[in-house]
């Protein structure tokens, strides 16, 4: 009958060295798809910014703004939640 390993047992698999570093990181570099955000259709719901898993939609004085690709991996969700189909997925 094979042991069963206690938590406290196991090797820790990483370290978070300090609180709030991710803004540190670049990820954005892998994507295959890429927003493009077009003002004229937005009505500023902030359902891209809301579910955007990585902050990647930009605010500025209260409005969405644009996209951070140096963070926005290219998973679509922002698109795909925007009911009024301002931001476009295309490759790049």
């Amino acid at each position: 009958m094979k042991e069963c390993r206690s938590w406290k047992k196991e090797m820790m698999a990483g370290i978070v060295s300090k609180a709030g570093n991710s803004i540190e990181y670049e990820t954005g570099s892998w994507r295959t798809y890429k927003p493009i955000w077009n003002a004229d259709k937005c009505n500023q719901c902030y359902r891209c910014y809301l579910f955007c898993p990585d902050m990647s939609v930009l605010l500025k004085d209260g409005k969405v703004s644009g996209i951070d690709y140096g963070h926005c991996k290219g998973c679509g969700i922002c698109a795909n939640e925007c009911p009024k189909k301002a931001i476009e997925m295309v490759m790049g």
